[in-house]
């Protein structure tokens, strides 16, 4: 493993930091497929002349899917390892999400039809991502250095809507609402290329020097994660499911990590829409007006993660390092709801700026169910995690569609989305108690 530096002593190697932003990068595409939907959902529903209810059954056929394929996910995960499963991942969704592209050429029936079964597969694809990127992280960074690590990739939600939003708004109106699809799939191809040329465990990849490994290891990153020739202690059972659904701490977690996706979901979804429908922008304007809030969701996840460990570093529990910036994070995104107080686009997209910086510096989930999941089962712990704060994916997109269907207005959905950071924050505080590592029995 690795080469001695020019002194004689070996000097560490950094391929965590790679590690970490190919899964950034990886992720954005992630999330730029989910959002093609979103960006050019208004010009589909103009073409195929469906309305805001089927619109939004549209956008939930993904989060269906995406619940379903969590514990399976994740027992893959675990049976065949990260690496192998995350590929076929990339390489499903993409040619899925350039598949709905080809609706287009069909009946106006038949393509809601079509684009509801392939979002459908698109969530089964993605399903197992997250739980691969939280697994990645635990085998590659030590404790201190795992809040930073998760709250890296998983702000790549945001950079999604900064690097690909305006890109996929400029493609819409220039060629059309399926280029968008064409264009997002093939670029997923080629992030699939990148995962598998750079990726390894940490026992296998060739980069790494002992130095490095050591430090690691020594510092509780489970190297040994993905060894071909690891038993799993702790094989599928509904006993250890049911442990996991019943435990105090992880229920609390299940329930922040549910309202802080909602809040995802509205922006990867019906923001843009938003912006069109209530804020009379065009496709490009909302492009660009959602980059903007969007540098702020990449700023507040990364400084949640920063300040979390820096936290730990100076001495602070690991339940207050975790929990401060998330509280904090889950009042500030509240201010979403002050949209409904203006009429001024400056200030809208100022109260969204400030909405997505509290969401990302809240979106600590991933680096706590690290902390929190059995080392037996990290895949299964983590698809449960990520299927019910998922559910959110279905529920969020469906009964904003009937608000606004209904309402005619998007006023009571900011408020219904405000509402989760609340819980979210009582959350945290009334149920989850000290984190810690939970122990099968």
């Amino acid at each position: 493993m690795g080469v001695r530096g020019g002194s004689g002593e070996l000097k560490a190697t950094r391929v965590r930091y790679w590690i970490v932003a190919v899964l950034f990068v990886l992720t954005t595409v992630n999330y730029a497929d989910r959002a093609t939907m979103s960006i050019a959902g208004t010009a589909v529903q103009k073409s195929l002349g469906f309305n805001s209810v089927t619109l939004g059954y549209i956008f939930s056929a993904f989060g269906w899917a995406y619940v379903l394929g969590q514990v399976p996910g994740g027992l893959l995960l675990d049976k065949f390892g990260s690496k192998k499963v995350y590929l076929w991942s990339i390489l499903t969704w993409s040619v899925v999400t350039s598949a709905q592209g080809l609706a287009s050429w069909l009946a106006p029936t038949s393509a809601v039809v079509a684009l509801f079964i392939l979002r459908f597969l698109l969530g089964i694809a993605e399903s197992p991502s997250f739980p691969a990127n939280a697994r990645i992280v635990a085998a590659w960074f030590p404790h201190s250095e795992r809040g930073t690590a998760s709250a890296i990739f998983n702000s790549a939600q945001y950079a999604a809507l900064i690097f690909f939003t305006p890109f996929m708004g400029w493609l819409t109106q220039a060629y059309g609402w399926r280029y968008v699809f064409f264009v997002m799939g093939g670029i997923g191809l080629v992030a699939a290329m990148g995962f598998s040329a750079i990726v390894h465990a940490p026992h296998s990849h060739p980069k790494i020097n002992e130095s490095e490994f050591e430090y690691i290891r020594e510092n509780g990153a489970l190297v040994d994660l993905d060894r071909e020739d690891r038993t799993i202690k702790v094989p599928f059972s509904w006993r250890v499911v049911g442990q996991l659904l019943t435990n105090r701490m992880l229920v609390g977690i299940y329930v922040g990590q549910y309202c802080i996706t909602a809040l995802t979901y509205f922006f990867a979804t019906w923001f843009p829409v938003y912006l069109v429908k209530a804020r009379h922008m065009t496709i490009i304007q909302a492009g660009f007006g959602a980059a903007t809030p969007a540098i702020c969701g990449v700023i507040g996840g990364i400084l949640g993660g920063v300040i979390s460990d820096r936290l730990i570093k100076s001495g602070k529990s690991l339940t207050f390092a975790r929990k401060a910036p998330l509280v904090v994070g889950a009042l500030l995104s509240t201010a979403v709801v002050l949209c409904n107080l203006t009429q001024d686009h400056a200030l809208v997209i100022g109260f969204m700026a400030v909405g997505f910086f509290g969401k990302g510096l809240a979106a600590l989930g991933w680096a706590i169910i690290s902390d929190a999941a059995p080392r037996e089962v990290t895949g299964l712990s983590g698809g449960i995690f990520n299927a019910i704060g998922n559910i959110a994916g279905i529920t969020t997109p469906i009964v904003i569609g009937y608000i606004v269907e209904r309402t005619g207005s998007f006023d009571l959905a900011l408020t219904f989305v405000a509402a989760h950071s609340i819980v979210a924050m009582l959350s945290y505080l009334l149920i989850v108690g000290p984190i810690r590592r939970f122990q099968l029995r």
